[in-house]
């Protein structure tokens, strides 16, 4: 009973009418999802095969990427239906003119990303970090993050060097000590912090809230509604369990992601709960500051109104010209 209320409850948050059967939903042949590790949610449905027991005819297709920036070019491309990604990738995403939706958001995680340096490094504030070498994924929550923390040390853009690189590919290049600080986000955030013992220089809080977005296709957006209502019920249930199952749910993520019980732990220790919901006005606004930033500083090539690429049921949204 509890669960079915939280369904219900999400699904009229999205303007979803309750009386629609979820086995009524129009069925695909094929369902492509994007999901990264961060994705924890998303893990559960995929390791509980909660969308295959409530579609089945439909083939589901689970799609890993290292992040955001990624998921979303293969979302672009028609390659993914549906996906999940930090603040900034869509931002980048809609200023290169790339026709995508906003069809859910989660609450904001700022506890689970930060700024680190090796334990031993002479830096010791964030204004510390002018005129050095900087990691993280061009284009994802991260890069936002060292916006962020730059602006807060009084810093200009131009006053680091930083270093584009994916996050397995980031921490082989910190470990080195090729990079003089790193910025990321948990899965990643929590195995290094227990391996290799970093000092964590900031986190996102009061920095970044490390807001997450589901995305998806227009033509799937458009043309199967009622798809996205299975999706955002499983999502809801998956929630839930990871809220009231902590322990089997850290057992689920370790064995899907290869990491170990600890960091998993640590990991879902910083997650609050985080029910799939619409973009309010809230979330909306700070996307839109997220995209300002990018803008304002010429790492976008043109501004970008979020509000323009917000998913609602009957909702027209205009194309996003092609560039």
């Amino acid at each position: 009973m509890i669960r079915r209320h939280l369904v219900l409850t999400a699904l009229l948050a999205f303007g979803l009418p309750a009386s629609i059967s979820v086995a009524a939903a129009p069925e695909l042949p094929t369902l492509r999802i994007g999901f990264q590790k961060a994705a924890a949610n998303l893990v559960i449905v995929k390791q509980q095969r909660l969308l295959e027991t409530r579609l089945p005819n439909t083939r589901v297709q689970w799609l890993e990427f290292p992040a955001g920036p990624q998921l979303l070019e293969a979302l672009s491309v028609g390659a993914l239906d549906f996906g999940l990604t930090g603040d900034s990738p869509p931002v980048f995403a809609q200023s290169a003119g790339k026709d995508l939706l906003y069809v859910g958001a989660e609450p904001a995680k700022p506890l689970s990303s930060a700024v680190l340096v090796p334990a031993d490094s002479p830096l010791k504030t964030l204004a510390d970090l002018k005129g050095k070498r900087v990691a993280f994924q061009k284009g994802s929550s991260a890069h936002y993050l060292i916006l962020r923390a730059l602006d807060r040390a009084k810093l200009k853009w131009a006053d680091i060097t930083p270093i584009y690189l994916p996050p397995a590919d980031a921490r082989a290049a910190f470990e080195k000590g090729a990079v003089d600080a790193w910025a990321i986000w948990d899965p990643f955030y929590a195995a290094t912090e227990l391996s290799i013992k970093p000092r964590v220089l900031a986190n996102g809080v009061g920095l970044s809230g490390n807001n997450s977005f589901y995305l998806a296709s227009r033509p799937f957006a458009e043309q199967h509604p009622r798809v996205l209502k299975v999706l955002f019920d499983a999502l809801t249930e998956a929630d839930t369990y990871v809220q009231s199952n902590r322990k089997d749910a850290a057992q689920l993520l370790a064995e899907f992601s290869g990491l170990n019980l600890a960091t998993v732990h640590l990991f879902v220790s910083r997650r609050p709960p985080s029910p799939v919901g619409p973009l309010g006005p809230k979330i909306v606004a700070d996307q839109q500051l997220v995209a300002d930033t990018f803008f304002r500083l010429g790492l976008i090539p043109r501004p970008v109104k979020v509000a323009d690429l917000v998913w609602a049921p009957g909702r027209a949204v205009p194309a996003v010209a092609a560039r």
